[in-house]
Order: C-alpha cells, then structure tokens, then sequence
C-alpha cells in the first residue's frame, strides 16, 4: 500500500478533484491524503483575525465568499444530483460550525484552529464522495481519529499507528481511504494542526505507521529542480531547471530547510527513519518520473540550489573569546532562552557569525548579547544553499560554488556540517544574480 497527498492546487477546483479521483482510482489500493483547497486556509486564518478583533460583519462577508466558492465547486463536481445532495449537505454544516463562532463572546486560539481543521475536511468529503460515485468503496479515515502529538508537540507514533490500523482492519473491503492533511489532537484531545505545509508530514507518518511501499507527494510541479528556489506563485527566477531524479534523503532535508517549497522539511525523517522511499510527483504530468527520495548514496555529484530569505545576521565580537571557554555557550543558551534556532554559524579567535530566519525576539537577543561582546546585525540576508554528494574527500565542488559566486560579496561560508550542503550567506539584492551564475557553473552543459 502506497500513501498519496495531494496538495491544494492540486484539489483547487472541481477540473483538479476530478483530475485527482480518476488519477487516485487507477493506482489502487492506497491511502490519499488531502489537503484543503488552494485559498482556503488563507481565508480561514482571514476568518479567524476578524473573529479575534471582534469584527463580526468581516468574519462573515469572508464567510460567505469562500463558502460560495464551494458551492460553485460542487455545482460541477458530480454528475448524479444525489451525490451533489450529499455534498452540498457536508459543506454547509461545515460552514455553519464555521458561523456559529461569530456569535460566541469569546474567540480563543482553540476554536482558531477547529476553524482552520474545517478545510481539510471539506477537501476529503467531496473526494470521497466523488470517488464512491464513480463506482469505488471509498471510506475517509478521520485523521482526529488518529493523527495525535504529545505533550511537546512531537507525533505521537505509537498512537498514530494503533489507531490508524484499527480504522484500516475497521474497513477492509474499501477499495481506497481518504485522509485530511494538517490537522490532528494534541496530547490535551483537543484539535490541533502540524503547521503550515504539513499536509507532507502527516503522509509521512502514515506511510511510517503502514509501512508503506511509498510516499508520494503530488504537487503542480514535477519533482525537485536543481534550482529551486522560488516560492510558489512566485516569477521563475532562473531560467531552463530541470526536475532532479534523484536525492538522498539528507540531499533533500538540506533543499527543503533551505527553501525548496516542493517539499516540507518535516516530511523526510520518518520517512528516512523507517527506510520508505519519498517520490515527488506532478499531478497535472502524472506520467512523469518525478524525482525519488531514498537512502540510496548517489554518486559524487552537486544535485541542486535552493535559496531562503529573509534571513539576519548577528556578528558578535569580543577579546574574552581569545583562549576561552564558555563564551559560545553562553551565546547559544540565548538563543535557546527565547527559542530562535540558528541556520550558520562561523567562528573566529574573537568572534562568532550566525544567522537567524525569525525576528520576533530580535531586540531581546541582541540586546542579551551585547552584555558579551560588539554586536552587529545584517538584515534582509539570502542564504543559498548548494546541495549534493559533497563528502571532504570528493573534491573539487566546493571550488565550482565558490567560482561561480567570485563577483558576489559572501557574508558568511558554512562547509563541513553536512556532506551535503555548503551555504553562502548573500545579499537579498544578490539572490538572482547568485542563482543564474549558480545554474550557469553548476548545472548547464554539464
């Protein structure tokens, strides 16, 4: 058994959920996991703002725009007016739960979240019933029935697996199971999310709690290009990339921390962990071979560029360094105290570089540091990320980075941490340029 998610513009209007359905409907037996259509969460978490601003007559004109959009979405769903019955039943009770929090005094982070988990939901009850009226047993399987984390927000497996197998022995004889993304309960029972994007994690740990044969991830683009650096909806900043066929597992870690939105970083450790291979896929090309994800070790070779932004820099420089102990120890427990994590770090006789990509505690950290030495900030940093085979002992392709980005001012070098990413620290009014002269070296008439 396989484990399929489909993200939202892949279920982002009825042309796409069809689409989905008869492509899920020739693969067999496998679990498909979706998320809410594209738009959708943007306009809860819209929704949501009005809610806590007390702004009632904004919550519900939002309301009523995204629930029309559902409504024109089923009109041309279904063939079978009963199956369309069906539907517009399901999606109105979700969006009268939604209003009923319009009359409430008090709106909370809770039933933020319960308002967020109402998109997914709605996205699995029209596929399901599509599917069954194309002829398929198709059974959901509510993921608040399964999908759990702990007391520190880390999945509960033990659970997760238990409870999912019991739906699945539960039903059988369906001939496919559907599941929403995202959402889940935390160790308190009450609805809870895995945070944006993590529609990916949630098929992860459902392929780790089956053992599935695979994870696919089913997107609008077709794999992992070997500069992949924008965001979605964002202009293609380089041109002519081309999807990457195949990455180690910690190859495509290191690209998706860095800033390939393909793939959610939290996605690969099950899937590493438990040795399940993660194929990307386009859900518009399904023919197309994607690129593959495995522990495979691939041959010496730089695989592709990935860029993040809106990265800081925080230089601090200090004499007390010089011959010391404990000075960086008592720079990182600041970093811990207000639980920023930190992406590069360089270190000198008398001074350690690093770079953040959250400024919500920025004057609080900087100002606790300036108590150990001269503290600088850079703001509106990239980094890029130059990810492939790259172990100390293969040489010669830390060089190739390095020449391609001669003209370019480099903040920061991190090479060593990984044997699979060197990172330059750049300018933002850089990134473009980095990138092309990146694909140009690396990546053309190879």
């Amino acid at each position: 058994m396989k484990v399929l998610k489909f993200g939202g513009t892949s279920v982002g209007s009825a042309e796409r959920i069809r689409h989905v359905a008869s492509l899920v409907s020739e693969r067999g037996k496998n679990i498909i996991v979706l998320s809410a259509m594209s738009g959708t969460t943007n306009a809860l978490v819209e929704i949501s703002e009005y809610l806590y601003k007390k702004n009632i007559n904004g919550a519900k004109e939002t309301i009523n725009l995204l629930e029309s959009k559902y409504l024109k979405t089923i009109s041309t769903l279904y063939d079978k007016h009963e199956s369309r019955e069906k539907a517009l039943k399901e999606i109105k009770a979700c969006f009268n739960y939604i209003r009923s929090f319009t009359s409430r005094e008090n709106f909370t982070e809770i039933e933020e979240k319960i308002i967020l988990a109402q998109g997914e939901m709605m996205s699995v009850a029209m596929m399901t019933i599509l599917l069954n009226e194309r002829g398929l047993y198709a059974e959901s399987l509510p993921a608040l029935d399964f999908m759990k984390t702990g007391q520190q927000g880390e999945p509960d497996t033990q659970h997760i697996q238990l409870h999912l197998q019991a739906l699945l022995d539960k039903y059988m004889d369906a001939d496919i199971y559907v599941t929403q993304g995202f959402i889940c309960r935390n160790a308190t029972g009450e609805i809870d999310n895995l945070q944006r994007g993590g529609s990916d994690y949630t098929a992860s740990l459902i392929g780790a709690a089956i053992e599935a044969d695979e994870i696919e991830i089913w997107t609008d683009i077709d794999g992992m290009h070997n500069n992949d650096c924008l965001l979605y909806n964002d202009p293609r900043f380089v041109e002519n990339t081309e999807p990457v066929s195949d990455l180690h597992y910690e190859e495509a870690a290191e690209l998706a921390y860095f800033g390939a939105k393909i793939l959610h970083p939290t996605c690969v450790l099950p899937a590493k962990v438990n040795n399940i291979p993660v194929r990307l896929l386009n859900t518009m090309e399904p023919d197309a071979h994607g690129t593959v994800i495995y522990n495979n070790i691939t041959e010496p070779s730089i695989k592709a560029v990935a860029a993040k932004d809106n990265v800081v820099a925080i230089k601090i420089k200090s004499s007390r360094m010089l011959l010391a102990y404990g000075f960086l120890t008592k720079v990182f427990e600041t970093f811990e105290k207000y639980k920023t994590p930190i992406d590069m770090i360089a270190t000198s006789e008398v001074g350690v570089s690093l770079t953040i990509d959250s400024e919500r505690f920025l004057p609080e950290i900087v100002d606790e540091l300036k108590k150990f030495g001269t503290v600088t900030v850079d703001k509106d940093m990239v980094i890029i990320c130059v990810v492939g085979n790259m172990e100390w002992t293969n040489t010669g392709y830390e060089s190739k980075a390095m020449e391609a980005l001669a003209d370019i001012p480099v903040r920061m070098i991190s090479y060593g941490g990984s044997n699979y990413n060197i990172s330059f620290l750049i300018r933002k009014e850089d990134k473009i340029t980095a990138l092309n002269q990146l694909s140009d070296k690396l990546f053309k008439n190879k």
